[in-house]
């Protein structure tokens, strides 16, 4: 069997997708994500300021590989893991129960929405009903989970390999921290003696970045706000491929 093969075989198996319980669940949890972003961006115009006087605010506000790394040696190790594990986690359930509500238009959404994800997830297709847990604890990002989601992983199952995944994602960084702790002294040194240029930077930068996505048809918050319009975007595409390979089996026959 090709990949393709195996792809279409995994989403004929996947659960029909249910939709939010209610409008409020919905809201809470787009609201949550958005809040997220917005928090992500002020962590990274604000990172030469916080990374050596605030190294916990900076992980709770932007976890991002970057941050733990340069953050980990000014924290203890309850602080370090404490903070870094909840930011990590927290936006992990909710794209889990967008996959689960809107199923395989929550995956072609993502797609259209993380261009960069879509042969990940394509690919996942034909990994994940052989080997979830591992994909989910090696990768815990919202992409995977959003479509552990809609393949219909169980809670406990998920629950585990992200607690896992998150873990070790940070018992890595700590450790890689520790072993050059003397070469990321120098560049929080560095950040430090020079935090105003290099705050100032980041917020050309951030600015850039919102603006690029933008022009490229991607905004975080904004995709987040018009997620039902997506999803219903997403569903006409499937309903319309579906039509087209319907209409071409009939040709064949």
């Amino acid at each position: 069997m090709d990949d393709t093969s195996a792809a279409v075989d995994a989403a004929d198996h996947r659960p029909a997708a249910t939709g939010p319980p209610s409008k409020a669940a919905r809201n809470a949890t787009i609201g949550f994500l958005v809040f997220l972003v917005v928090l992500s961006n002020v962590g990274n115009i604000l990172f030469a300021s916080f990374v050596n006087d605030h190294p916990g605010w900076l992980i709770a506000m932007n976890a991002s590989n970057r941050n733990l790394a340069l953050a980990s040696n000014n924290l203890d190790a309850i602080a370090f893991f404490g903070i870094g594990f909840l930011r990590l986690f927290a936006p992990d359930l909710f794209f889990f129960w967008i996959g689960r509500w809107y199923g395989d238009a929550a995956i072609r959404w993502m797609e259209r929405k993380a261009p960069t994800y879509g042969e990940l997830l394509r690919q996942l297709e034909t990994w994940f009903d052989k080997a979830r847990f591992v994909v989910v604890a090696i990768a815990p990002n919202n992409p995977v989970c959003l479509f552990a989601g809609a393949a219909g992983m169980s809670y406990g199952a998920f629950l585990a390999a992200n607690v896992v995944g998150t873990i070790g994602r940070l018992i890595l960084i700590r450790a890689f921290s520790s072993v050059f702790e003397d070469l990321l002294g120098s560049i929080t040194g560095f950040i430090g003696d020079y935090r105003w240029p290099i705050t100032a930077l980041s917020i050309v930068l951030v600015a850039l970045t919102v603006w690029s996505d933008r022009r490229g048809g991607r905004d975080g918050i904004g995709d987040l706000v018009n997620l039902e319009e997506g999803i219903s975007e997403a569903e006409a595409e499937l309903v319309g491929e579906s039509t087209m390979d319907a209409d071409d089996a009939h040709q064949a026959e």
